[in-house]
């Protein structure tokens, strides 16, 4: 009975930090743009999309995937090209590239699913390997030269995305919605399955639940939602080049999700903040931007094991079971 209580305590106080740190990064962020160069903020947010995506199938499903750089990567292209050459509308591109990147998720997931662990993880950059190499020698792509001069045009017909004010709070509408869609997907009854598959997947198969049908459709959603950030980042930049579909990429959302805490709704976000803010101050410094990220993960990884926002929670519960 204590226990219980201890648990229900617990929760009531990681939904209250996190409603908090919500409604506080809100305000923030719509207050951001007059005091903080709106591109910087918009590329923060697109790769805070990115890492909440693929802490969905990390953090909430516990599937660790070396390929959603292709979902990313793969969209911009759908959606830099759908706006360049067909003369699409942004929001059309934009629902292109993500429609794109779930039909890769849907592909690459029915062969990864079949496997599990190191095996799974090494299917997906297998797989996402090969997306690369038909980047690299497809002509729609461009080759090397990538995708340029992309146009942001209107959206709707009505709002001038050239303003860096309209972009910049298109992109955090978009954001926004995006991580509401998963928190959504997390707190229904699908993501209690997926959730009980990550803790139990035996115990899962014997309660009747089709697990292989499950992890797909957490795959393919995390990979909309990689592809919805992706999309985003076509826009901003007005390019999309083979860097957005290397394993590089992979590696960096990992340590995104790694940093902040899986598991978490903020964690990506504070984590994917904290690595783009690092490459933005050593860009002109001469400082080798890996290293150092490298070495903030090490020192992540020997003080806070559940990541920034994990630890913090699990302290926060710490001092409530005492109380």
């Amino acid at each position: 009975m204590t226990e219980l209580t201890l648990r229900e305590a617990s929760a009531k106080t990681s939904a209250r930090l996190e409603w908090m740190l919500v409604g506080l990064g809100i305000l923030a962020l719509l207050v951001a743009p007059f005091l903080i160069y709106p591109i910087f903020l918009m590329k923060m947010l697109c790769f805070a999309l990115f890492a909440c995506a693929f802490n969905l199938l990390l953090g909430y499903t516990g599937l660790l995937s070396f390929g959603h750089a292709t979902f990313f990567g793969g969209a911009a292209y759908f959606t830099a090209h759908a706006v360049k050459v067909w003369g699409w509308p942004p929001e059309a591109g934009i629902l292109l590239g993500m429609a794109g990147a779930a039909l890769l998720g849907l592909v690459m997931g029915f062969f990864a699913i079949r496997r599990q662990g190191i095996y799974f993880a090494m299917i997906t950059l297998a797989l996402s390997q090969m997306f690369f190499f038909f980047c690299v020698q497809s002509p729609f792509t461009q080759g090397e030269d990538g995708i340029q001069g992309v146009p942001r045009g209107m959206l709707l017909g009505v709002l001038d995305l050239n303003v860096s004010l309209n972009m910049y709070y298109f992109v955090l509408a978009v954001f926004l919605i995006g991580v509401f869609a998963i928190w959504r997907i997390v707190n229904s009854p699908f993501g209690m399955i997926l959730r009980s598959i990550r803790e139990n997947e035996n115990r899962a198969i014997s309660l009747g639940y089709s697990v292989a049908n499950y992890k797909l459709g957490a795959f393919v959603m995390s990979a909309a939602l990689a592809g919805l950030a992706g999309s985003l980042k076509a826009i901003v930049f007005q390019f999309a080049t083979l860097t957005d579909v290397t394993w590089q990429m992979s590696g960096e959302v990992i340590l995104m999700t790694l940093l902040g805490g899986i598991g978490t709704m903020v964690g990506p976000i504070i984590g994917a903040s904290l690595v783009i803010g690092l490459e933005n101050t050593l860009a002109t410094s001469g400082f080798p931007v890996t290293i150092a990220t490298g070495l903030i993960f090490m020192v992540c990884v020997l003080i806070f094991r559940r990541g920034i926002v994990g630890e913090f929670y699990a302290r926060i519960f710490k001092r409530a079971g005492k109380d």
